[in-house]
């Protein structure tokens, strides 16, 4: 079934609740006119847009037919200009409808949890990552997000073996999901006296911030320690029981943060993240449970899978799962993501509106 299948129906509803607005019965009833306002306002741009579209697409065939059948010079060519107008105008109608009946994503402007882990490669994987977190948090900048880091554990010559980090700011979930999976890189590293091409890679998770109606964490269920914070961040930080390790007895989760001087603040930090992961186990499940009903994986998000690879001598980057390759490997490592972002979310919507028309 085809998302333009909803077109009749959401220009016949617009109408209903456009009559219903001067109904008298509906103007009397407040909650009633609130929902009928409501329903109106949420649907009016997208019922405005499939209008245009109709007249658009009804010009279009009389332009088309003049072309077809008259035998006046001035005006088929006439009619051919109008075509090729039109023609453009229900391309960007046809684009708009389309992103206005994706059906509305609740957790898209929510904070994202980024997670970055060094995965196989050594050393040289702990170099990716920290130039994947360098990535992100340039990214970031370049949106006017705010990066607050959770937690960091640091290897040699400016290696990251884990980070994890808060990014705010609008749409910063529903921009960066996209970017969960294992990454690849290939490239010489700096330790290989034979210049040789190595293969590493690092893994990157996604998590929506989840707030404390989402998940509950009863005291009861969880395990926290403290210990004494170690790698830079001041005098105090390697002085005192400041770092906070909170296990999740039932699930398992372990979650650590050092990052602040504090060991409630690093506490409440530590119970955000595990909050997140929760709420990102649950959100798996569910999705899980849907995919399985519709008998296909529709946007399930898998982070076994390897997304996108970064080919230094080729000064390429490849998306696998949309096939986008890109020949400017530096600007993207400097956080000019924005190509790949847009086509994730534009391929992530299509799926999206198909599975709410399916």
């Amino acid at each position: 079934m085809s998302w333009e299948t909803r077109i009749p129906d959401l220009i016949r509803r617009h109408a209903e609740l456009t009559e219903q607005l001067a109904d008298a019965a509906v103007l009397a009833d407040p909650a009633r006119l609130r929902a009928v306002a409501r329903e109106h306002a949420e649907l009016t741009p997208a019922a405005e847009a499939a209008r245009a579209l109709e007249r658009v697409r009804r010009e279009l065939r009389e332009a088309r037919s003049v072309m077809g059948t008259s035998e006046d010079a001035e005006l088929v060519e006439l009619a051919e200009s109008e075509v090729d107008e039109l023609a453009e105008r229900e391309s960007r109608l046809v684009a708009e409808l389309r992103e206005r009946l994706v059906p509305r994503d609740a957790l898209a402007d929510r904070a994202a949890v980024v997670e970055i882990r060094a995965g196989t490669g050594g050393a040289e994987a702990g170099l990716f990552a920290a130039d994947l977190f360098r990535m992100y948090a340039r990214y970031a900048e370049s949106r006017r997000w705010t990066v607050e880091v959770v937690d960091r554990s640091e290897g040699e010559r400016g290696a990251c073996k884990e980070v994890v980090f808060l990014v705010r700011g609008r749409d910063a979930y529903g921009d960066l999901r996209n970017e969960s999976g294992v990454h690849r890189v290939q490239r010489v590293p700096v330790t290989e006296s034979q210049g040789r091409i190595h293969t590493s890679a690092a893994t990157v998770a996604v998590l929506p911030e989840a707030e404390e109606v989402d998940v509950e964490i009863r005291e009861d269920a969880i395990r926290v320690d403290v210990y004494r914070s170690s790698g830079p961040g001041g005098q105090s930080v390697n002085t005192t029981d400041s770092a906070v390790r909170i296990t999740h007895v039932p699930t398992g989760l372990v979650v650590t943060c050092q990052d602040e001087k504090s060991q409630h603040k690093n506490k409440a930090k530590a119970l955000r993240v595990l909050r997140s992961r929760l709420l990102d186990q649950k959100l798996a499940e569910q999705e899980a449970a849907r995919a399985r009903d519709r008998k296909a994986q529709v946007g399930t998000g898998d982070r076994s899978a390897k997304i996108r690879t970064y080919n230094f001598p080729q000064s390429r980057v490849t998306d696998h799962r949309i096939g986008l390759t890109l020949h400017r490997l530096r600007e993207i490592l400097d956080g000019d993501l924005d190509e790949l972002v847009q086509a994730l979310k534009l391929v992530r919507d299509a799926e999206r509106l198909d599975a709410a028309v399916a």
